[in-house]
Parts: C-alpha cells; sequence; structure tokens
C-alpha cells in the first residue's frame, strides 16, 4: 500500500512539474522574448517639428504621413501574439509619426487602450496596471504644447466591450469635452493651419448620438484580413463627404503583403484618392500570428527598396528612421 501511494506521489510531482515547466515556458515566450523585440529609439534630428515646413494650405490628405498599428501596444498582454509597437506613444510622437490607432473600451465613465481581446498595460510586467486613455491623452496634449507646429491623427475605433456605440461616443465626447481646446472636431478633412496644435478625431464607428461634426470625421472601411480579391489592392470606402482608399490586408504573409502595399500605392495615384491609408502591418495567415516577425521582414523592405511613398502610412515596431523614411517624401523636390 505504501509503494503505491510513493508511486501515485511521484507521478503527481511529475505531472505538477511538467504544469510549472509548461507555465514558465508559457511566460517566457509571452513576456520574456518580447523584451527583446527592440527598434532604435533615437530620434532624428528635426523629427519632433517636421511638420513646421509645411505649407499652411495643404489639406491633411495630401501629405504624406507616418501612422502606427495598435499605437498603445508597445506593453500589453500576451505580448507575443499583441505587441505591435516598441516605442511608446510619446517615444512615436517625437520620433514623428503622427497619425495614432487608439483601441478602446470603455471601462465605466473612462476607456481602457486594447488590442483586440488583451489590454494595453502600463509597463512590460505582466502584472502592471492597464493603460487607459487619459493617459494617454495627457501624452498628447503635453507633445502638443512643447510643439504647436504638429498635429495628431486620433483614429479611435471600438474594441468589444458592452457598451452600445452610442454610449462609446457620448462617453468619449465628454472626456474630449474637459480638454476641448485640443482638439480639432470636424467632419471634413483640415488643411494644416487648421490642424495645427490639435488633435483631430477620426472615428471608425458610426454616430448614432447624433453629434455631427462634434463626433469627428468619419474613418471607417470593412475589414480585409486576408482578402483574396486583388482586382485592386486598395479598397475605396465612401465616408460622408470624401472617398478613403485603404489597402489593411492584415491576414498576408509578408511577402504577399508587401505585393498588396506596393500595389496599394500605385492604386492610390491611379484613382487620385481623396485620402489614401496604407498599412504595411500584418499578423500573418496562421490563427494567431508574430507581428514582430513580419514587421522586421517588411519594414526592413521599406527602408531599402527605391519607392515612392503616398497617403498615410502606418507601420508596426516603428522606428524614428522610418518616420524619417515617410514623412521626408514631403520634402523631396
Amino acid at each position: 500500500m505504501k509503494r503505491k501511494s510513493s508511486v501515485g506521489k511521484v507521478i503527481l510531482f511529475v505531472c505538477l512539474g511538467i504544469l510549472a515547466a509548461l507555465l514558465l515556458a508559457f511566460i517566457l515566450l509571452m513576456y520574456l522574448l518580447p523584451v527583446f523585440e527592440r527598434v532604435d529609439p533615437t530620434p532624428v534630428d528635426g523629427s519632433s517639428a517636421w511638420m513646421s515646413r509645411l505649407d499652411d494650405n495643404l489639406p491633411l490628405s495630401q501629405i504624406v504621413l507616418p501612422g502606427t498599428h495598435d499605437s498603445a501596444s508597445n506593453d500589453v498582454q500576451l505580448a507575443f501574439f499583441s505587441k505591435c509597437q516598441d516605442l511608446t506613444i510619446e517615444e512615436q510622437l517625437e520620433a514623428g509619426y503622427r497619425y495614432l490607432d487608439i483601441r478602446l473600451e470603455l471601462d465605466g465613465e473612462t476607456f481602457k487602450l486594447m488590442h483586440g481581446f488583451t489590454a494595453c498595460k502600463t509597463s512590460g510586467w505582466p502584472f502592471s496596471g492597464t493603460l487607459y486613455l487619459d493617459t494617454v491623452l495627457e501624452q498628447c496634449y503635453q507633445f502638443l504644447d512643447g510643439h504647436p507646429s504638429e498635429c495628431i491623427l486620433f483614429a479611435v475605433k471600438k474594441e468589444h466591450g458592452d457598451a452600445s456605440v452610442e454610449t462609446f461616443e457620448t462617453v468619449l465626447n465628454d472626456v474630449i469635452s474637459k480638454n476641448a481646446s485640443y482638439w480639432l472636431l470636424t467632419d471634413q478633412l483640415p488643411t494644416v493651419r487648421e490642424a495645427r496644435g490639435k488633435l483631430v478625431l477620426l472615428r471608425r464607428y458610426s454616430d448614432p448620438a447624433s453629434l455631427g461634426e462634434k463626433s469627428g470625421i468619419s474613418f471607417q472601411w470593412a475589414s480585409q484580413d486576408n482578402r483574396t480579391d486583388t482586382s485592386k489592392h486598395i479598397v475605396a470606402e465612401q465616408n460622408d463627404a470624401y472617398t478613403l482608399w485603404v489597402q489593411d490586408r492584415f491576414k498576408y504573409d509578408s511577402q504577399d503583403k508587401w505585393s498588396a502595399f506596393v500595389n496599394g500605392l500605385n492604386d492610390a495615384l491611379a484613382n487620385s484618392a481623396d485620402v489614401a491609408v496604407h498599412f504595411l502591418s500584418t499578423n500573418g495567415s496562421s490563427s494567431y500570428g508574430h507581428p514582430y516577425k513580419y514587421a522586421t521582414i517588411l519594414n526592413e523592405q521599406l527602408m531599402t527598396e527605391d519607392i515612392a511613398v503616398n497617403g498615410w502610412v502606418i507601420v508596426d515596431f516603428a522606428s524614428s528612421n522610418m518616420a524619417y523614411r515617410i514623412y521626408s517624401q514631403n520634402f523631396r523636390n
């Protein structure tokens, strides 16, 4: 009887050891490995105020503008699958990025930053606190205070949660109203002069609360994921007073994604797009991808291949040199 008991204990300890090893491997994969997925954080000279060189009368839609995909996901749950940035939002702005992709879930009277079902965090520690919108907005306000020549395109998407779209946009409007002087709320695409020193709200949801121009610029498109119809690599979406052209094939592997990106640039020029948004980000064709894997390949191609970019270019694992590569297109003779 004692022998059976001893065997049972051994089996139990072995099982517990296996579980502990699997848990450790999971933690290492999800949180430790992404710590080493880095980009060069050193800003290029002049990157924090590059818009100061733009003509005031230019529409924002005609500017070649760098942006980040899932901008707040530098620290995030399940980071191996969900991390899309290394730089913080403050660092992104200093580096020259002027389009922020903000995914929000309503939490009471405030908002959590999300990437899908994973919450963005205040640090890389697995048990760190959740990142809230108030923190991100304060960072944006401080940046604009120090850089009045710049603007921030603040593209908001409702990410899950039980709140209705009407409640979501009403609460967001209340949050914005507390610091209204920092915001340009309009339903029209502004000029550089109109946008300087402001956050420009782009909403990726409808306007059931009928807020009109206070709801921001309609900025919606249907999910493209691994869309197989490649007759056009960039898709036209009618948004109120303008046509938005978008390439956002986020379930492509790197080779197909690069082709879609380059062909999308060409399609936008050929069709005289009102606004063209080109995502270089992808999660790959599998159910759960690893954004860093694809970003290292695609970002290198953007930096080394001799192609002229146009529109708003949105990237994963954004670096200062990439921002310069994009916005310097505005100043070529």
